[in-house]
């Protein structure tokens, strides 16, 4: 448990942080989805509409360090990648 001050300060902005970061890994989530299921749908043009508004979302995410660069680019490769088989 903590007992200094800063310590507690700490626990309650560790909180509030991740309560943000986790809207914000919901938010790239649904932007991926919205990508997934246009593909799922066979609309090549929705998929791309989808994937060109999941593009910043994802690249946002990595800007305020919620998800590694590496890990959007391979995310936002393999969804290009579904989108210009269809």
């Amino acid at each position: 448990m903590a007992n200094t001050p800063q310590a507690k300060k700490r626990i309650r902005r560790n909180d509030r942080r991740a309560e943000i970061n986790g809207n914000r890994l919901g938010r790239i989530r649904t932007f991926v989805k919205k990508v997934e299921a246009a593909i799922e749908g066979g609309d090549k043009s929705a998929a791309s509409v989808a994937l060109a508004a999941a593009q910043p979302e994802i690249m946002r995410g990595v800007a305020r360090g919620v998800i590694h660069k590496n890990t959007a680019s391979r995310k936002f490769s393999r969804l290009t990648k579904r989108v210009a088989a269809l």
